[in-house]
């Protein structure tokens, strides 16, 4: 589900959440299955693969707990429930910040070799490779990458979600997607990302 989606089911989600206030577990079932992928993939492209589920589940179990303070109209659901994943993804970093290694080991072919256009463009996004790319990145880089290209959210979402103004956001996007190609190109991979 992208963020348009998202967006255009507000009054749905504000709904459920308050019918979980109320103690509907049936409501928070819903709200799960609208957001568990979004949040997977947010956690997935941050953390350790063999993490990313646990994380996930913490952020669900987090909304759980905490659900009564949310307030309508200081920031949207979708915002409160990703910042609950970045606080998660900055504590997991926090923590495991001396055992982290990277754990792919990637054996990328030689694109240049391949001659079946459709295979090229397969292999360019295949989700190991990107997830590597990004994983390289600086953190604010691969959040923004991660929130606005794979999770398809806006820039007012973002910027309701870390706390930063979308003129600010633009030009770290820019940035990140600088990055993003020259790590490709490193890694053997020429695509334009703009």
């Amino acid at each position: 589900m992208s963020s348009s989606d998202l967006k255009d089911r507000a009054e749905e989600i504000e709904a459920l959440v308050e019918k979980i206030k109320k103690g509907d577990q049936n409501s928070y079932s819903a709200l799960y299955d609208i957001f568990i992928d979004p949040i997977y993939r947010y956690v997935y492209f941050r953390v350790n693969k063999s993490d990313a589920e646990d994380l996930t589940e913490t952020v669900f179990l987090k909304v759980w707990e905490n659900i009564k303070k949310y307030k309508k109209g200081k920031a949207s659901f979708s915002s409160w429930i990703f910042r609950i994943a970045h606080n998660l993804v900055v504590d997991y970093y926090r923590v495991n910040k001396n055992k982290l290694t990277s754990e792919l080991t990637i054996n990328i072919p030689d694109y240049k070799r391949e001659h079946n256009p459709i295979k090229v463009t397969e292999n360019l996004m295949h989700q190991d490779v990107l997830r590597a790319a990004i994983n390289k990145l600086k953190k604010n880089y691969q959040e923004i990458i991660i929130l606005k290209f794979i999770n398809e959210c806006s820039n007012s979402e973002i910027s309701d979600m870390l706390k930063k103004s979308e003129g600010s956001l633009r030009i770290l996007q820019h940035r990140a997607l600088k990055a993003l190609r020259k790590e490709l190109k490193a890694m053997g991979i020429n695509y334009d990302l703009e």
